[in-house]
């Protein structure tokens, strides 16, 4: 038996890079998995990856950002599967800038995507969470919440959902739902491939490790906290970043 047999998991911002390679990662421990993403073309390509893989995978298109969204979001798949096990917030977006020269639309969409649409995720499958007594949460934040150059509005962002993480894990822990943050590093994904071969290096010259992380080490990470074997673990902040030093 696989250690997520029976559950059913939503990964917000699944299209691609580390949401699809939790959504793999979960499939593969036998969650049925639901792809979460406003790019509903990629979110259904995503799933028909995972679906040709022999996976159960299906796929909903939402803005999180939207609190309607992320309602009818977390409505419909305990519609279409009876409840909701595990959800992990991962959806997010960058819009870099110097703290000088940032306008200030580039600091609200960040924020509206990768705060508040966390919290309008949160609470929606929190409430039905707390009548079954039993989820996992588990949100992404980065490592960018030590503060990064050019990234005031993400990294503000990123540190948010750590506090709201903590204050999550008080709130619930009674009702037996853990609530975890992720914090990943430099990881391949088609963001990171498009910076400059000068940055990776350098990027990766901080990694204790000596390599760039990939999607699949952010997914191992999630899946082992969506299963039982992490049931004591909750208010945590597990750094995946191979040591990486900022």
């Amino acid at each position: 038996m696989r250690k997520l047999d029976g559950k059913i998991a939503l990964v917000t911002g699944a299209a691609r890079g580390i949401g699809f390679g939790i959504a793999e990662k979960l499939a593969e421990a036998g969650a049925v998995t639901a792809l979460s993403d406003v790019n509903g073309e990629g979110a259904e390509a995503a799933a028909k990856r995972l679906q040709s893989a022999g996976f159960n995978a299906d796929f909903i298109v939402a803005d999180v950002s939207k609190r309607e969204d992320a309602q009818k979001m977390i409505e419909t798949i305990i519609q279409r599967h009876g409840t909701i096990h595990i959800l992990v917030n991962n959806a997010g977006i960058n819009r870099d800038g110097m703290l000088h020269k940032m306008g200030i639309d580039a600091w609200d969409e960040v924020i509206a995507v990768n705060l508040t649409g966390v919290f309008n995720c949160l609470q929606a499958a929190a409430i039905h969470m707390r009548e079954k007594e039993y989820g996992r949460i588990i949100n992404i934040a980065s490592a960018s919440i030590n503060g990064n150059i050019g990234q005031a509005n993400y990294s503000a962002a990123k540190a948010g959902v750590i506090g709201l993480t903590k204050t999550a894990a008080k709130e619930l822990g009674k009702k037996k739902i853990t609530v975890n943050a992720i914090v990943p590093g430099f990881i391949n994904t088609e963001m990171t491939r498009g910076v400059p071969e000068k940055v990776w290096d350098i990027m990766a010259q901080k990694i204790l490790l000596g390599y760039v992380g990939e999607p699949s080490d952010v997914g191992n990470a999630a899946a082992f906290l969506a299963s039982d074997d992490a049931k004591y673990i909750t208010s945590s902040v597990i750094e995946v970043t191979g040591g990486m030093v900022l």
